[in-house]
């Protein structure tokens, strides 16, 4: 069985964002994460986005690992 892999400006699309490479950018420079909240649970996302997520993390979704890399993406922003 293939394992799909998605990229971030896949990512973003899924979640119904703009993906073009500045508005990936602009959108981790613009939200953070803070140490206590799970990237689900941000309260930037919609609903249909934060289910997506939850769904795709809690099943070990083609999307996690690209997911998990927005999740380190966005706390390390946090940090500077």
């Amino acid at each position: 069985m293939e394992l799909l892999t998605h990229d971030m400006p896949a990512l973003f699309a899924q979640l119904g964002l703009a993906n073009d490479a500045s508005s990936v950018h602009r959108f981790i420079h613009e939200y953070h994460l803070d140490s206590h909240t799970l990237l689900p649970e941000a309260e930037f996302w919609n609903p249909a986005q934060a289910g997506f997520l939850r769904d795709a993390l809690s099943n070990d979704a083609d999307w996690s690992a690209t997911i998990d890399q927005l999740d380190v993406l966005l706390r390390q922003a946090n940090c500077n």
